[in-house]
């Protein structure tokens, strides 16, 4: 028990140190997420003033200081508080025989650096996009994934407006698509992760972007603003759009929809205005009558 409760407290204490660090830039600028973060969000808003989509939209949009503070709650605060779970989780797996390679069909770490990036990217977007689909699928979790789609004004800090449940269903289903790969991360997983904020960033921000013949394959404001669209087709009512860093697999398995884009369209969704309006009161949100 005493190795457990050590473990717990090393891994909340480490993740504490950690941020603490990156705040007063006393970690390698790459793995900076704290102020990376911030400089992505600084950009991508940046865009948002020079460039909107919806020029009717104010800069301080309506909710803007709400998703801000998700930001840093889901980034680094809820972070913070379940390190310590998921470090005793490993080891409870470990002592009953599971292992990061249990599950491994490729052992990634075999792979030269540019296509351990590559496949790390695309079967972790491919096993969230599937996570996603499941958050619109099934009404016990769609009572959480709600809090996401209250967003009224799409902006770049509504990426990370998500209800903390939502890490407890993609944390582990992130990690078996690590596991699926010989449980290595490869060195430079900051790039994916750096990269994977960006485009989430500007999939939510007010700037009307395709990226072009590469729309088939990367996710974009157009497209994902029709994921928070509150009127959705009868045959498609369970949502749309449901990539994460890529389309692709929106096209691949036919959940893909753009039928127009102005951009000029309600978001939300039936009974949206029974959401609570504060952070507290959604912090608990989904609890209430989980049974469909």
């Amino acid at each position: 028990m005493e190795k457990y409760l050590d473990a717990f407290v090393n891994s909340f204490l480490g993740t504490v140190n950690w941020t603490w660090k990156s705040i007063l830039f006393e970690v390698p600028w790459y793995t900076n997420y704290f102020w990376g973060l911030i400089f992505i969000s600084l950009i991508v808003w940046g865009f948002e003033i020079l460039f909107p989509w919806r020029k009717e939209q104010s800069i301080f949009r309506k909710d803007f200081w709400l998703d801000a503070f998700y930001m840093f709650f889901n980034f680094f605060i809820f972070a913070i508080v379940i390190s310590g779970v998921y470090k005793l989780l490993g080891i409870l797996f470990a002592d009953v025989g599971i292992t990061s390679k249990s599950l491994a069909i490729v052992d990634l770490a075999t792979f030269p650096a540019w296509s351990q990036l590559l496949i790390f990217f695309i079967v972790l977007d491919f096993v969230q996009w599937f996570t996603h689909t499941l958050l619109h699928r099934f009404e016990f979790l769609w009572k959480f994934h709600k809090v996401h789609h209250s967003v009224k004004e799409m902006g770049f800090a509504a990426h990370l407006r998500y209800h903390w449940m939502e890490n407890i269903l993609y944390k582990p289903l992130k990690t078996f698509g690590v596991m699926i790969l010989g449980g290595f991360e490869p060195e430079q997983a900051y790039i994916v992760h750096f990269v994977a904020i960006t485009i989430g960033h500007f999939n939510h921000a007010n700037i009307k972007l395709t990226w072009g013949p590469l729309k088939y394959i990367l996710n974009n404001p157009v497209m994902h603003l029709y994921h928070h669209a509150y009127a959705l087709p009868e045959d498609r009512s369970r949502g749309v759009n449901f990539g994460i860093s890529l389309s692709l697999w929106d096209y691949i398995f036919k959940t893909n929809y753009i039928p127009e884009d102005s951009g000029k369209i309600e978001l939300g969704f039936s009974g949206d205005e029974a959401m609570p309006n504060s952070f507290w009161k959604q912090l608990f949100y989904g609890f209430k009558n989980l049974k469909p």
